[in-house]
């Protein structure tokens, strides 16, 4: 491969890709968009079939001769390796090579969240997320994040050479933690007020890349930035999604990956607590992608999370799929870029919500109507007939507020 006459000054990555027993070619593909996520060029791959770990360079030496005749002359290369390697391992691969600059998977994401936070809560999580990873790191690392000059791996605390001095990033992480703990508590006041006020919530839950913020837009008519790459977006997004008269808050947040970063998960908590403290969650896979890896990856970590509340499992991107054979048969397909089973979609949150609703016939009398007002929040209004004397009209009402409603039924009819 010729990348002398490329004329591009993004960072050039080549992979290491471990092959283990659970090996799956969609985690290379994954490392490629990572590589594409973070702004910089993929240059190519050396696989090694993974029997027994080498404790000093993880992949072996001879392996590691042969990745190094690849790379030399092409200048300015970092090399990824597509797992976790302990800081030996890290300083050992670069002496091999030639000292060249050598970063894992967890530092590329770190990289990648670094660059992609824009509220001062994302900041302050992705943040604590990289010092927790630092931390355990420094001993014997001060030579490589000299090496490391610039580009990924360096953005965020990474440029402050904080490895002198330990007890300054124990002193920044407990204040970080505490920072967002007092989020955090603010952010379960605002939940426990949406239950007060009786706000019926859906949350957008997933592996990244699968279009949440595509299908948020699509439902709710916003403008939510959308891009074909991994994590392009970070920070939660709220907006209403109305369906036949009945209002939603409709949640998107940070998308899940496989073997995400245990840090993060800790950084973003309450940020995904706040998400999943939903009454239904929506959880988006590509049906065109490794659905399957996508959707266990999502329940592993939901349940990591102690997250019981109900489901609906929705393929995205399926324009033209023909078969569905080999999906959970409990799916709904969709495209939220062309609009497919959107509908079908809206109809089946709806049914969830209204599964125990009942459908009153009103009489409103116009001298009781200021009686009547305080009630229409608990109610879907339909089918206004207005009389001489009052105004009949049909309302969808939940079985907690039936009793409200009592002294204005004509007759009552159970949804089926």
């Amino acid at each position: 491969m010729n990348f002398e006459n490329r004329a591009d000054n993004r960072e050039k990555i080549y992979i290491i890709q471990p092959i283990g027993q659970d090996y799956t070619p969609s985690e290379h593909d994954e490392a490629v968009s990572l590589i594409e996520s973070a702004d910089a060029l993929y240059l190519g791959t050396l696989f090694q079939q993974i029997r027994e770990i080498n404790p000093a360079t993880y992949i072996g030496s001879g392996k590691l001769v042969d990745l190094k005749e690849r790379i030399d002359g092409l200048g300015g290369i970092t090399v990824l390796f597509n797992g976790e390697l302990s800081p030996s391992q890290t300083l050992n691969i670069s002496a091999a090579l030639g000292d060249i600059k050598v970063i894992d998977r967890t530092t590329l994401i770190l990289d990648i969240f670094a660059k992609r936070a824009q509220s001062s809560e994302g900041k302050l999580q992705v943040e604590l997320a990289q010092l927790k990873y630092l931390y355990p790191r420094l001993k014997g690392k001060g030579a490589a994040l000299s090496k490391l000059g610039g580009g990924i791996g360096t953005r965020g605390p990474g440029e402050t050479q904080l490895e002198t001095d330990r007890r300054h990033i124990r002193l920044r992480i407990d204040y970080l933690e505490n920072k967002l703990r007092a989020l955090a508590t603010r952010r379960r006041l605002l939940t426990d007020r949406r239950k007060k006020s009786e706000t019926r919530t859906v949350s957008l839950i997933g592996y990244t890349n699968t279009g949440k913020s595509t299908l948020l837009n699509a439902l709710t008519a916003a403008d939510v930035y959308a891009a074909d790459r991994l994590f392009a977006t970070l920070d939660p997004t709220s907006r209403l999604l109305r369906i036949d008269g009945s209002d939603f808050l409709l949640t998107d947040t940070v998308g899940f990956l496989h073997s995400l970063p245990h840090n993060l998960i800790d950084a973003f908590r309450s940020t995904l607590e706040s998400a999943l403290h939903c009454d239904l969650a929506l959880i988006v896979c590509d049906a065109r992608g490794d659905h399957e890896r996508q959707l266990q990856t999502t329940l592993a970590t939901l349940k990591e999370m102690q997250f019981e509340k109900p489901y609906f499992i929705v393929m995205n991107k399926s324009e033209g799929l023909s078969d569905t054979t080999l999906y959970p048969k409990e799916s709904i397909f969709i495209s939220a870029k062309n609009g497919d089973g959107l509908a079908l979609l809206k109809e089946k949150i709806l049914q969830f919500f209204r599964k125990d609703s009942v459908l009153l016939h009103l009489r409103i009398p116009y001298e009781r109507m200021s009686e009547y007002t305080p009630l229409k929040k608990y109610a879907v209004e339909k089918n206004f007939n207005y009389r001489d004397d009052a105004l009949l009209l049909d309302a969808i009402v939940e079985p907690a507020y039936l009793s409200l409603f009592r002294g204005f039924a004509d007759r009552t009819k159970k949804r089926g």
